[in-house]
């Protein structure tokens, strides 16, 4: 006659205690990676704002105080395609990472609910991201921004001379 033989496996229980131990790891860790990705997206919109400034700085210099005429048009035309002989000021459009847009609104624009994904006011020569409130470095879509309105005045683009 043969013994049955009984292998030794985990009970209902410890298996319910490790599924709740990972759930509450779960619940911690998932937001530190949320919380990095949009510290990653601010980083991100900061660099890119720091360098369009400083190419919109560099045309107007080259171009006798003249700003690209294509950020009225809404596109980045003019750093794409320089003049006979000289080198691009942008190797491509840049995009907004919150939107993932590259398109110029005119005028000051930081809504949430912008589908653009920059603004450039030609009467203050303000460049900036939408959806983005420089001043408090959040994104005006998040809800943990607590901002209460539009910030003009932090944008750190030049004045026209």
């Amino acid at each position: 006659m043969r013994t049955i033989r009984r292998t030794k496996a985990f009970t209902l229980i410890e298996i319910l205690i490790v599924v709740v131990i990972l759930g509450i790891l779960a619940a911690i860790v998932i937001p530190q990676f949320t919380r990095a990705s949009q510290e990653a997206q601010t980083g991100n919109v900061a660099t890119q704002l720091q360098t369009i400034r400083s190419q919109i700085e560099l045309y107007r210099i080259r171009n006798n105080g003249n700003y690209p005429p294509s950020l009225d048009s809404g596109s980045f035309d003019d750093f794409l395609t320089p003049p006979a002989g000289q080198e691009p000021y942008l190797r491509s459009a840049p995009r907004n990472p919150r939107n993932n847009s590259d398109v110029i609104s005119a005028g000051i624009d930081t809504s949430a609910a912008s589908t653009n994904g920059w603004y450039w006011d030609a009467a203050t020569s303000v460049f900036g991201a939408t959806r983005f409130d420089e001043e408090l470095g959040q994104w005006v879509d998040d809800p943990a921004y607590a901002g209460t309105g539009v910030n003009a005045g932090a944008t750190g683009a030049a004045a026209n001379p």
